[in-house]
């Protein structure tokens, strides 16, 4: 039995697309962090700032 009335997708492939990118960002600057002798605290916080930065930074130059 099909369905009549589909609901929309959570995320856009588009929000998807970038929250996944802020991601990869963020776990690589927390790993890098860490590997360069930084506490785990600092990795956490660096991640942190470059989810931010990359959300921002890809959100404005992939095209909506």
């Amino acid at each position: 039995m099909p369905q009549t009335n589909p609901q929309p997708p959570l995320l856009t492939q588009r929000a998807a697309v970038i929250l996944m990118l802020g991601i990869l960002c963020a776990v690589a600057a927390a790993v890098l962090t860490v590997l360069a002798g930084g506490a785990l605290a600092s990795g956490f916080l660096a991640g942190g700032g470059a989810f931010v930065a990359a959300v921002l930074f890809f959100n404005m130059i992939i095209a909506s």
